[in-house]
């Protein structure tokens, strides 16, 4: 069925674009992006006028937790999440049970994903085998089974010889390794940011030199190798710093950074609400200041919602013991226009780039424009909807949020994947 999405603001970074168009979907293909286009018999029309029209948004990061922690999230869930969200299109990482460390478990998420899934599913293989970080994975099998990128996120890879190895290896397949940058003798097992904040509250602090130094590590590495390097959940000035330095050297180093880093300090943690517990850990303003800069400057490259749930038991315990990690696909969007785009922090244009265009040029798939010829994968936003976030209505099985009860504007109320719609006004479609 052809779609046609009338009188919308198109905005696509990738041809520079903002201006009113309309937008015309035959099959699973964009064919007409133009200024008036007549809907064709039995066309469905869409009217988008007031609405934001853009490029499929594109998540690099999420946690979908199967195989092995389905209590906490599967595949259906996390992608129906995931459209709810205004994403068509997530990379999910290795941290599951068995790991992503061979081309069975890669297979069995794609499968797993073609038959269960709403939007579309790239996997992330394991950096080394086990996430131990003692041997690298078999990563050409990998590469060959379908996986976009490596990485042992949630697990820092503490051994340079290492990660000087993978990110060898990975450039012979063009893939980029994602890091998860943590000293952990630095972290120390510590719980939130260290600073004033963490003494008053009791808890034990994470310096922002425990992501740092291993920012800087990874940096040289890959410049010594060649090798395509991609910072994960970057939260720190001084990692800002690091990076333009090494950018300005030529290193071949990309960056993300999350919703939370962005928009949440660490004030938060002052409700010792766990949902409130990432790593890394939330950020006082002067860090925050500095990777919104860095994102609008185009420094840093992507958005990725580093999308971590867990079940409702594991976050209900003291602090301490509560896992790391917060559920965000489903405010992502929302989050981001509330506190960056209507303030003036952020434009649009700088904010869709980083969840389009760039995410699918760093992990080289489908997607991130609207040029006739291209994927029909779409998402339609209304700046000026205001909703409060109920987490006892996500389709996400993870509740760990510390946006419950906020009210947002800017939501997600259609997403379109491959020309079919799979969600809208907030509702996701089935078959």
């Amino acid at each position: 069925m052809a779609i046609l999405i009338k009188g919308g603001r198109v905005i696509d970074p990738a041809q520079n674009l903002d201006a009113r168009r309309d937008l015309l979907l035959e099959g699973d293909k964009i064919v007409a992006l133009e200024a008036d286009i007549t809907a064709p018999a039995g066309a469905r029309v869409i009217p988008a006028e007031g609405k934001i029209v853009t490029p499929g948004l594109i998540d690099m990061h999420v946690h979908l937790r199967e195989p092995g922690y389905e209590q906490k999230e599967t595949i259906a869930t996390g992608t129906r999440a995931a459209a709810a969200g205004g994403f068509t299109a997530v990379a999910c990482m290795a941290n599951t049970n068995p790991v992503a460390d061979s081309a069975s478990v890669i297979t069995f998420i794609k499968e797993k994903a073609r038959q269960e899934g709403v939007v579309r599913v790239y996997p992330v293989g394991a950096l080394s085998k086990g996430l131990e970080g003692k041997e690298i994975a078999e990563i050409g099998e990998l590469a060959a089974a379908g996986a976009v990128a490596i990485s042992d996120d949630g697990h820092p890879v503490m051994n340079a010889l290492v990660m000087r190895h993978a990110l060898e290896y990975a450039k012979m397949f063009n893939l980029p390794v994602i890091s998860h940058c943590e000293d952990t003798d630095l972290a120390n097992e510590g719980l939130m940011h260290e600073g004033i904040l963490s003494t008053i509250l009791g808890l034990r602090g994470i310096p922002a030199a425990a992501e740092e130094v291993m920012v800087a590590r990874d940096l040289i590495l890959a410049e010594i190798t060649g090798g395509r390097l991609h910072l994960a959940h970057v939260s720190t000035a001084g990692s800002v710093r690091l990076l333009k330095e090494a950018r300005m050297r030529g290193v071949k180093v990309t960056a993300e950074v999350t919703p939370h880093h962005l928009c949440l300090t660490d004030e938060l943690v002052q409700s010792y609400d766990t949902s409130t517990k990432v790593n890394p850990p939330l950020r006082p303003a002067d860090h925050v200041a500095a990777v919104v800069a860095a994102l609008a400057a185009g420094e840093i490259d992507a958005i990725a919602s580093d999308h971590a749930p867990h079940a409702d038991e594991d976050k209900d315990v003291e602090y301490d013991y509560a896992p790391f990690g917060m559920v965000g696909l489903e405010t992502a969007v929302p989050l981001v226009v509330t506190e960056l785009i209507l303030p003036g922090k952020l434009t649009w244009l700088q904010a869709i780039r980083a969840w389009t265009v760039n995410p699918a040029w760093i992990l080289n798939v489908p997607g991130g424009n609207l040029a006739p010829g291209g994927v029909a994968d779409v998402t339609i936003i209304d700046p000026e909807l205001e909703k409060e976030v109920n987490v006892n209505e996500f389709y996400s099985l993870g509740h760990n949020s510390p946006l419950h009860g906020r009210k947002l504007k800017g939501w997600p109320v259609a997403t379109i994947v491959g020309g079919r719609i799979v969600m809208e006004q907030g509702k996701v479609i089935e078959d």
